[in-house]
Parts: C-alpha cells; sequence; structure tokens
C-alpha cells in the first residue's frame, strides 16, 4: 500500500527556471542553475523509476507499506531517505535511488565513480549516505518518537536494511575485490526478486514471532510518515542573487532637435507643392448636356468667350449654339 507519494518538486523547478530569466543572472550562476535543474530532473526521473516497479508489486499489498521521499529531522540530525518499505516482520528496508544514466564503477577501495560521455567522476558513496539514513532511523525508533507495536509487554524492535537502486538502464561496475554492502547495489527491476530471495533465505526463527497484523502495519506506517518535515530551499541565498527582481531598463526618448527656419521654410513648401500636386483636377464637363468635355474642347470655348459667354460646350452643343445664334440674327 501506498502511505506518501514523493513531494511535488515542480515548484523549486520554476522557482530555479525564473532565476535564470532574470537579467541579472550572470553566467557563472547561471551554469551553476542549470547544474542545479539538471541535478533535480535526474532525481525525479530515478525516484519515478523506482516508484514505479514498488507499486506493480506493492502498491496493493496490505503486508507491505510503502513511503516515498521521507524526510525526517531528529536530534539535529536529518534523513532524507528516498523509499521506505515495511513489510509484517517488522523489516524496514532503506532505499536510496541514484539516477546514472551511464552508470556507476566501485573501485577495489569502495570509492564510487559516475560517467558523463564515457569519463569517469567521483560520487559519494550511496552506501554510506543509506548508512548515515539507517543510524538516524533507529536513533528515531529508539527515542520513543514513534510507537512501535509490542507483544507480551515487549516493544518490537524494526530490522533496518540498506538497498541503493540504480536505473534499471545504468551499468554497474563491481571491483573484483570482495567488498561488503556492494551487494545491495541493485537495478530497479530487481528489487522485488533481491528482497523475496532475502526473506525466503533469512535462518531468523523469531521472524514469524515478530509478525504483526495489516492494520499495526498500515498505523505504524502512517505514524512514521507524519514526521515528514519538507525542506524549502532559498535558491535566491543559494545563488547569491537578491529576491528583488531588477526592475527593467527604461530607455528615455532623444530630445527633439529644432530645424533651422531656412529648413522649415523649405520643407513646408515641398509639403504644400506635393499636397498640390497630389490634388484631383477639375472635371471639364459640358455647361448645357453635361456630358465630359477633352481639354482641347475646353480650351476652345475658352478662347471664344464672347461667342460662349466663357461656358464649356460639348461639340454637339456648340453647333446647337451656333444655329440659334443664326436664327436670331
Amino acid at each position: 500500500m501506498i502511505i506518501k507519494e514523493a513531494d511535488d518538486k515542480n515548484s523549486a523547478l520554476d522557482a530555479l527556471n525564473g532565476l535564470l530569466a532574470r537579467s541579472d543572472c550572470k553566467p557563472d550562476t547561471k551554469k551553476r542553475i542549470e547544474q542545479e535543474i539538471r541535478n533535480i530532473q535526474a532525481g525525479i526521473r530515478g525516484e519515478n523509476e523506482a516508484a514505479y516497479e514498488m507499486k506493480v508489486h506493492w502498491g496493493d499489498s496490505k503486508n507491505w507499506m510503502v513511503i516515498h521521499d521521507l524526510r525526517i529531522e531528529h536530534g539535529g540530525l536529518v534523513a532524507q531517505v528516498d523509499h521506505l518499505l515495511i513489510n509484517r516482520f517488522l523489516e524496514i528496508w532503506v532505499c536510496e535511488s541514484k539516477h546514472f544514466s551511464e552508470g556507476i564503477g566501485i573501485n577495489e577501495h569502495g570509492e564510487f565513480a559516475a560517467f558523463f560521455g564515457g569519463k569517469p567522476y567521483g560520487v559519494p558513496s550511496p552506501l554510506e549516505q543509506n548508512a548515515k539514513h539507517i543510524l538516524i532511523l533507529k536513533k528515531l525508533f529508539d527515542s520513543g518518537a514513534v510507537k512501535l507495536p509490542t507483544r507480551l509487554g515487549f516493544t518490537i524492535k524494526p530490522d533496518l536494511k540498506s538497498l541503493v537502486l540504480v536505473s534499471k538502464g545504468a551499468r554497474i561496475s563491481r571491483p573484483k575485490a570482495k567488498i561488503n554492502g556492494l551487494e545491495a547495489i541493485i537495478k530497479n527491476d530487481q528489487i522485488f526478486k533481491f528482497i523475496d530471495k532475502a526473506i525466503d533465505q533469512s535462518n531468523n526463527p523469531l521472524l514469524m514471532a515478530k509478525i504483526i497484523g495489516q492494520d499495526t502495519l498500515e498505523a505504524l506506517a502512517r505514524n512514521i510518515s507524519s514526521l515528514h518535515k519538507p525542506i524549502y530551499f532559498d535558491w535566491h541565498a543559494k545563488f547569491g542573487m537578491s529576491k528583488e527582481v531588477p526592475a527593467m531598463a527604461v530607455v528615455k526618448p532623444e530630445p527633439a532637435t529644432s530645424m533651422p527656419k531656412a529648413e522649415v521654410a523649405a520643407t513646408t513648401m515641398e509639403v504644400t507643392q506635393s499636397a498640390a500636386d497630389h490634388k484631383p483636377k477639375q472635371k471639364l464637363v459640358c455647361h448645357a448636356c453635361g456630358a465630359a468635355v477633352g481639354y482641347n474642347v475646353a480650351k476652345f470655348c475658352w478662347f471664344n468667350k464672347p461667342k460662349f459667354g466663357g461656358n464649356i460646350y460639348c461639340m454637339d452643343c456648340q453647333k446647337g449654339f451656333s444655329t440659334a445664334q443664326a436664327v436670331g440674327s
């Protein structure tokens, strides 16, 4: 049964992308922020892949409780646990999830390296990280902060086990020398078979005596989950940026320069002349019938002002006009 899902990390990604978009984000700061975004995205992919395998095998089971993304604070210490798997034998599998796209390598000294572009680079030991998480959880249980089940007046203590989960597509290069704990580094798709085999091979005769009821198991898991304290990063402080968004620079318009009077007059004349050039010409029409008249015909009428009285007549009307004059004479 899934008791707690992973916290939503989109708000962190939004905040980081907001810092990237700011005008005061320097190139070196941008590189650091971009790397932080890649780390978060890689972590999400790794945790989601492991969470899917757990959901397939134990999501509907009442004999297993699953807690994702659990952050515990106790005695000034912090344990950031990627996944907790708790069964009715009160075994708690503490899972550290890693997403190494190109895999990890371990040398004969137990030192870890990841790969980028085929080249190795050192990374902290996930086994040591998980060992610290388990130590803090043990202190938490010993303190009585979590109500543990009892039987015949005795408290049943949980058995904490470590697992390091690597992306199923990554390679794991192990040393030839035997190093304790390396068998706990497995790929995500091997988790069910690994745990099932470990339970079958257990020779502890008291294991069955520790078994608890399904309701007790769920109550315990919810009690542990209630102690989750999510962390809120001050991304501005981490990257040395002010919380105040810088104001956008305002570009002031250049002051208008006065034009010399001679240039103003010339410009005015050009505008006037241009307007005159574009002014539509007057339409020439016959004074009598309104028909359109060509320029040469109109010119003839203008030159014979005494005959036509200064008006324009088309050629047909001019003939009538001459006839009228002959009759009158």
